[in-house]
């Protein structure tokens, strides 16, 4: 049944990961979400509970408030910074027994998406709906608003998850090559030790040599962290999150594997 599930050959042997490619770097997303979620608010929430225990709202508005909260003390202890960042000044109302699928749970996510819109700024690109939390309509975008509201609230302090905290990196290693002074980040940055980039070009090259083309896709290694890939110029930065090899793609972020797949020309079957 596996190989009708898949619909490819090897289909036995990718039966085990619990997505195709294309879904990979969703799932990766939601497990860094889950674990930071869990650390900051002592949540019981992993990958697989994800949805369910944000769907009725009340986390999504208790973090709201608490984001709200923390722009405040932040403006206090650095009213010059402040000025040139856009806080939120509202919280959000909340009810706190809404069981999934009832109106309060809608009601919840409803007041949680305007505060994004109004004291976040979140552009319509990044947000959801109420429908596509609720009836589990559209997960992707429900994780791409909470990552950019993570990537937002860090700004003025809110601890990130680690995929902002590596974008972070990312950002100061690409200031240090331009010569650009290192960003005004008033915070003391979260110290993430760089996991794992001895193994990290092991991994890369175990990827790229499921290559079956005549001439192997290339992918250069410049420096740890950030390779050339392909016959062009284009340089991309891989990190590790978990298990998983990430590479960083203009604003946001794919699985290794899932790029391959749209890169390599032997992989590129759609």
């Amino acid at each position: 049944s596996y190989g009708k599930m898949w619909g490819m050959p090897g289909a036995a042997v990718r039966s085990i990961r619990p997505y195709q490619s294309s879904e990979q770097y969703l799932y990766a997303m939601k497990e860094d979400l889950a674990e930071w979620l869990k650390e900051l608010y002592d949540l019981d929430i992993e990958v697989g509970t994800f949805v369910e225990v944000l769907e009725t709202g009340a986390v999504l508005c208790s973090h709201a408030n608490n984001i709200t909260h923390v722009a405040g003390e932040f403006a206090r202890a650095c009213p010059g910074m402040a000025r040139h960042l856009r806080l939120p000044a509202a919280g959000v109302a909340c009810n706190l027994t809404a069981q999934p699928g009832t109106f309060q749970a809608r009601d919840n996510v409803s007041n949680f998406i305007q505060w994004c819109r109004k004291e976040m700024d979140i552009k319509d690109v990044l947000m959801f709906e109420t429908e596509d939390l609720v009836l589990r309509k559209n997960e992707k975008n429900f994780v791409l608003c909470l990552l950019e509201l993570a990537r937002r609230a860090a700004r003025f302090g809110m601890r990130a998850p680690t995929l902002v905290q590596m974008e972070e990196e990312i950002e100061e290693e690409l200031r240090q090559e331009l010569d650009l002074p290192p960003a005004d980040t008033p915070l003391p940055r979260s110290s993430r030790k760089p996991r794992d980039l001895h193994n990290l070009d092991q991994m890369v090259q175990h990827l790229v040599s499921r290559c079956t083309c005549p001439v192997q896709f290339p992918m250069t290694k410049i420096s740890e962290g950030k390779y050339r890939v392909g016959d062009s110029d284009t340089l991309i930065f891989v990190r590790i999150l978990r298990e998983h090899i990430m590479v960083r793609v203009g604003g946001g972020w794919d699985t290794l594997e899932h790029y391959l797949d749209k890169h390599d020309p032997c992989r590129c079957t759609s």
